[in-house]
């Protein structure tokens, strides 16, 4: 054999076993496969707190007065004397309606009551005269008891003059139209030289006292017994220094700067919306309030003691639809528990059922988990004691 042919050879000879030695040494290596990271997880330690619950209700704001100003007699109205929207205090003028009619009509009724208790007097000398001539039998009875009846006739006329005095007077001042309550006025309903009617009694304007204010708030029926339990158990206050305090959210979203108090709880459940109104009481001394603002009010429920919460988006839900949360064990590794939530307050659920005190709950990670596995644990910052909150059911 030619040397070339031979030397050829001998090179394929020990490129094979190059070859096979390598795919030995890979083999070996995928016999071995590198351990898997160990998954690093958040836990929060469970610690109890007192909770301040709250609800969150939609209403609008009420004024605290509302007084209409309307005519009580007929007439032309011949001045307005405030200025449209602006305060006006109790008493003040609004509006001179022509007192002309009025004031001929006080003079007349002046006029038959000085007539009738001229009449009067007449009738009771009459009547003292007879009283010592029926004695003697100067007169005869019929004559004594007819000056007797004159003059009870004649006291009559009086009372009836002095009535019909008192009305023509109350009349000839309701020609003068005052404001009935302090507050802010509204758009006048007439102009000078309308004319006005008493009878059907013509709008002129409306009063609205706007400090304090209402708010009217709906709640639905099921909250509401919620609420008149919390009331039953001392939770929420009615009145006292105690009582139920009020937040208010704006309709631009921001946040009034002053609480109020709640002041009712409705008794009547509207049929058509199966909700019930409650009425609370906010100062409003800068009128940032106005009358049918649409606002939202956080209602304190009063405080849940001694409540465990776990974050949101640590609670996942099963197959069957139950709340469930993923624990770190003693030992290290993963338990999933089933627990009963309640609320949800500032994005954390109270817990009703099925957790307890220095359980650790994985807070983040826990998609990627599952029960029986190892894990490296790091401690999350503990939840900050709770401020009231806005409950959410």
């Amino acid at each position: 054999m030619p040397p070339m042919t031979h030397r050829f050879r001998s090179a394929l000879a020990i490129a094979a076993g190059a070859a096979i030695t390598l795919a030995l040494s890979a083999c070996k290596r995928d016999d071995k496969p590198a351990p898997a990271p160990v998954p690093e997880v958040t836990v929060l330690t469970l610690r109890p707190a007192s909770v301040p619950l709250s609800v969150d209700l939609p209403g609008r704001t009420a004024p605290f007065l509302l007084a209409e100003v309307r005519a009580r007699v007929d007439g032309i109205v011949q001045e307005r004397s405030f200025v449209e929207g602006a305060d006006v205090r109790q008493g003040q003028p609004l509006y001179r309606i022509d007192p002309a009619p009025y004031q001929a009509a006080l003079a007349s009724a002046q006029a038959a009551l000085l007539r009738a208790e001229a009449n009067l007097a007449t009738a009771g000398a009459k009547r003292k005269r007879y009283d010592a001539l029926v004695g003697s039998n100067a007169i005869s009875k019929q004559e004594y008891d007819d000056a007797k009846a004159d003059e009870q006739q004649a006291a009559a006329d009086v009372a009836g003059a002095r009535a019909a005095a008192t009305t023509a007077r109350i009349n000839l001042g309701y020609t003068n139209v005052s404001a009935p309550i302090a507050g802010r006025s509204t758009v006048s309903q007439v102009t000078k030289g309308a004319y006005v009617q008493g009878g059907s009694a013509t709008l002129l304007t409306t009063i609205q006292q706007i400090d304090p204010m209402y708010v009217d708030l709906q709640q639905s029926s099921v909250e509401g017994l919620a609420l008149r339990r919390e009331i039953a158990a001392g939770n929420v206050r009615m009145d006292g220094p105690d009582r139920a305090r009020v937040s208010l959210r704006l309709e631009d979203g921001s946040t009034y700067a002053r609480t109020g108090t709640l002041e009712v709880s409705g008794v009547n459940v509207d049929p058509a919306t199966g909700s019930v109104t409650l009425r609370a009481r906010f100062p409003n001394p800068d009128h940032l309030l106005l009358p049918g603002m649409f606002v939202h009010a956080a209602v304190s429920q009063g405080v849940r003691q001694n409540a465990l919460r776990v974050p949101a988006p640590a609670v996942t839900r099963n197959q069957q639809g139950l709340a469930t949360v993923m624990l770190v064990g003693a030992d290290g590794k993963t338990v999933q528990r089933t627990i009963r939530t309640g609320a949800l307050v500032d994005g954390q659920w109270l817990v009703d059922a099925g957790l307890q005190e220095g359980e650790r709950v994985v807070v983040s990670g826990v998609q990627k988990l599952r029960p029986g596995i190892a894990v490296k644990v790091r401690d999350a910052a503990a939840a900050p004691a709770a401020a009231p909150a806005t409950a959410q059911r």
